[in-house]
């Protein structure tokens, strides 16, 4: 043991142990802090996405809910509240003074999750609230003070009843969760409800039951209601409810999962490239102990306790830093999100153990396994090789393992084989670009000034070197790029294919008599606006003679509601995929979207019964179309030629964008149209925003632990040839080469292999970024031409400087000295 100390006492003095030690030092800080951080930030994201339900959970119907659910929940332990939702007019101070309004009761411990935003005038300051208005009061949406000409302290009437303005509603947090009764709000507390005398048998209202929790509870709690329910009644979740939110928290998760993976990779990397050179280093000193006498089984366990000993102490230091990590990681965010920090939960740490552990075996290990196999004649050969034919199979056993723990922590095939794909395109590209430098190099370095031909001498001597730095090298670029188009796709992305000016808002219920004077308002008020559609509700009840049931397990396919329009030209946005368009005058044809269609078992050629209300109607399936949803545009689920549908009574809707300086033009449209309904899509984007905010901050400081990880992998790269590079600048020296020439040969070089790192590294991340776009994220892929010049020079520059800090001492140190210190390791 003695020896084992003195040995990394000294090796730690001289450096030798450095990289090695950081490297698993950061396996340990990378994977426990990241999944800590983001196992407490997941939670977090996604109990702040709750309150897009003002609840954990919901269920929904349009008839009265079990009483005894709110009971048995509150046994459970679970909060609970409830809401109902209709549309009624509400009366001002004036007879005339009056608009029709999406009414909502709410019980007193309304919002389970999220706030309420309040001010004492119509745009006072705004505060946040939680529980329900007072009874005998009520809260107004600011246009509605403008609509019935009344204060705060004025009275309102709804149904039967008076109920006092209390004060200003500004936001309400489930206001995004449902599209029925949506139109100007006023909020009272449920309690008033049989004053109003509005809700009677046969009302049209929506029944909400909340519920919240802890995680477990409310997951059981869920899995008991769903097995409950009857027809009609629905449970909402943030996944059902709000699917944006849900996929943007999904794609977020994907995201941390990957960035940990990514760690992994880098910092077992490292690892192997430190193990190397530690091996190399310690061939003599292995060599000595042999002649003196230890067995090869000796040397075996003087390098596993080495080994041990240097896990153990990055592995504790490891910890300390990933706690820290958590910690200053959850403080920054404690003021956004409600994050219980769970500092010493065990399983990040022992997940980062292992991890190490792994690292250790598969990358550390091999190298210094190896050293036993040495003989006493490399004290007198030093030209004898250390590295055999099974160095080739040790790396690809190392790589299998990584691929395993990048595998295991995403738990996703698909991502793990894109990112390995761009790794394989790169690792090929990084052979062939040494193989050319290797066969013009002589050729250009004799045409080349001294400084030049210095350089590509040294990159043709370490060719083999020159194609390993530069595949590693370009490795840890592009998975650093790879992240950073990740992270912009994933929180801008779909603000790219939002065009500039979309439709913000959406118009309903339009009367046919309306349509004309609706176009005109808008058109007057030069308000960018989509064509009206008409607009009616119906159902699909059969497909091909077989009937549909009214409910099913699962996705099964049954009977679908949707809205319906007509049109004689395909809609703008959608594209056809299957059959054909109609042709003037076709009456029995209806057009599908393609995911409707999809969830029904429908095909082009199937004949569809239809139930509109107490009619039935019989079509053939004419055409499959695809719609673009984030265009935000009028989109329909089924699309029936002109004429056909002429004799049921429609509705019509539109779309445009409204500028929020502008928001005062709503209160002259409801003025003029009060039983218009206005849907602000404004709204609920902004809400989606302060939630992909949130994931933003979470993002950028996990890519900064990676790119710690990057910078490792860059500086073991070069550490690998710097004894050999150290020893043929020694030589220089002692042969009458000047400062300047040393280290201008040195700098071009590391920027030559940076540069080409870079170019190929941007090449592979973009294949890569392709394939995830397309494949995972289910995004559509944008190129970054901005990104691939700055990356290159990046890239020089970084490998430029690491060469020349890494060869510093060669012009600061005499040139015996140099060559003795090298010789004797």
């Amino acid at each position: 043991m003695k020896l084992i100390l003195r040995m990394l006492i000294r090796d730690w003095r001289g450096g030798e142990l450095g990289v090695l030690w950081g490297a698993l030092v950061l396996a340990v800080t990378a994977i426990s802090g990241i999944s800590g951080f983001a196992s407490a930030l997941q939670g977090a994201l996604r109990q702040e996405s709750h309150s897009f339900l003002a609840a954990d959970v919901a269920v929904r119907d349009a008839r009265p809910l079990p009483e005894s659910w709110l009971h048995e929940a509150r046994e459970r332990g679970l909060a609970t509240a409830e809401t109902l939702t209709f549309s009624s007019m509400v009366w001002g101070g004036a007879a005339d003074d009056m608009a029709l309004a999406s009414v909502k009761a709410v019980s007193e411990a309304y919002p389970l999750r999220g706030a309420l935003r309040l001010s004492a005038a119509a745009y006072g300051a705004l505060r946040e609230h939680r529980g329900a208005p007072a009874p005998g009061t009520v809260w107004l949406e600011p246009r509605l003070f403008a609509l019935l000409d009344v204060q705060v302290g004025d009275t309102v009437g709804i149904g039967e009843t008076e109920l006092r303005v209390a004060a200003a509603l500004r936001g309400e947090p489930d206001r995004a969760g449902s599209f029925l009764g949506i139109g100007p709000r006023v909020m009272l507390n449920v309690a008033d409800i049989r004053r109003t005398g509005i809700v009677q048998p046969g009302s049209r209202v929506s029944y909400r039951q909340l519920y919240a929790g802890d995680r477990d509870s409310v997951r059981a709690y869920r899995a008991e209601l769903e097995s409950r329910l009857a027809p009609g009644q629905r449970l909402q979740s943030v996944e059902t409810s709000q699917p944006a939110v849900g996929e943007a928290l999904s794609k977020a998760e994907r995201f941390l999962l990957l960035a940990g993976s990514l760690a992994v990779l880098l910092a077992g990397i490292a690892a192997a490239l430190a193990a190397r050179r530690y091996a190399e280093r310690h061939q003599n000193t292995v060599a000595l102990l042999k002649s003196l006498g230890a067995s090869s089984g000796r040397i075996r366990r003087l390098y596993a306790t080495s080994l041990a000993i240097v896990w153990l102490i990055a592995l504790v230091a490891g910890w300390i830093l990933a706690w820290a990590l958590q910690a200053l990681a959850l403080r920054a965010f404690e003021d956004q999100l409600s994050i219980a920090p769970a500092l010493l939960e065990p399983r990040p740490y022992a997940i980062g153990a292992l991890t190490a552990l792994v690292c250790v075996a598969v990358t550390a290990w091999p190298a210094l396994g190896r050293l036993s196999a040495l003989g006493p004649l490399r004290v007198l050969r030093s030209d004898l090789p250390l590295h055999s034919a099974r160095e080739s199979l040790d790396y690809g056993f190392a790589m299998l393992a990584l691929i395993g723990l990048m595998y295991a922590y995403s738990l996703d095939v698909a991502l793990t084989a894109i990112v390995l794909g761009g790794l394989s395109a790169l690792a090929v590209l990084g052979s062939g670009a040494a193989f050319l430098l290797l066969r013009g190099a002589r050729t250009l370095g004799m045409q080349a000034g001294s400084v030049w031909r210095l350089a590509l001498a040294s990159l043709q001597r370490h060719g083999l070197g020159s194609t390993l730095q530069l595949v590693v090298f370009g490795v840890a670029v592009m998975l650093l790029l790879l992240l950073a188009l990740l992270r912009t796709s994933l929180l801008e992305g779909w603000q790219r294919q939002l065009p500039e000016g979309a439709p913000n808002h959406f118009v309903l219920n339009l009367a046919p008599e309306e349509v004309g004077e609706v176009s005109a308002l808008l058109d007057n008020a030069r308000i960018r606006r989509e064509k009206l559609y008409p607009m009616l509700r119906g159902r699909i009840i059969a497909v091909d003679g077989q009937a549909l049931p009214i409910e099913a397990p699962g996705d099964a396919p049954r009977q679908r509601e949707s809205n319906f329009t007509w049109s004689a030209t395909l809609p703008d946005g959608n594209e056809l995929l299957a059959g054909q368009w109609w042709r003037d005058g076709e009456l029995d044809a209806v057009s599908v979207e393609e995911g409707f269609a999809a969830d029904l078992g429908i095909q082009v050629g199937d004949r569809l019964r239809l139930r509109i209300g107490a009619q039935y109607l019989e079509v053939t399936v004419s055409s499959l179309r695809r719609l673009d949803w984030q265009s935000f545009k009028p989109n329909f689920f089924m699309v029936f030629p002109p004429g056909l549908l002429d004799e049921y009574p429609v509705t019509y809707m539109s779309a445009f964008h409204l500028p929020a300086e502008r928001k005062t033009f709503l209160n002259t449209l409801l003025r003029r149209h009060p039983t218009a309904t206005i849907v602000e899509i404004d709204v609920i984007m902004a809400q989606l925003r302060a939630t992909l905010g949130q994931v933003s901050r979470a993002i950028e400081l996990v890519l900064a632990l990676v790119l710690v990880a990057g910078m490792l992998v860059l500086v073991a790269g070069v550490q690998a040839s710097a004894d050999l590079r150290l020893r043929e600048s020694a030589l220089l020296r002692a042969l009458g080469a000047t400062r300047r020439h040393i280290l201008g040969g040195v700098a071009i070089e590391f920027l030559t292999l940076g540069a080409l790192a870079g170019l190929f590294a941007v090449l592979a991340a973009e294949l890569a970024f392709w394939a995830l776009q397309r494949f995972v994220l289910e995004l559509d892929y944008f190129p970054t031409p901005a990104l691939w010049l700055p990356t290159i020079v990046a890239a020089a520059l970084l490998l430029g400087a690491l060469g020349l800090w890494n060869c510093r001492r060669v012009v600061a140190v005499a040139p015996a000295r140099v060559l003795r210190e090298v010789g004797s390791a």
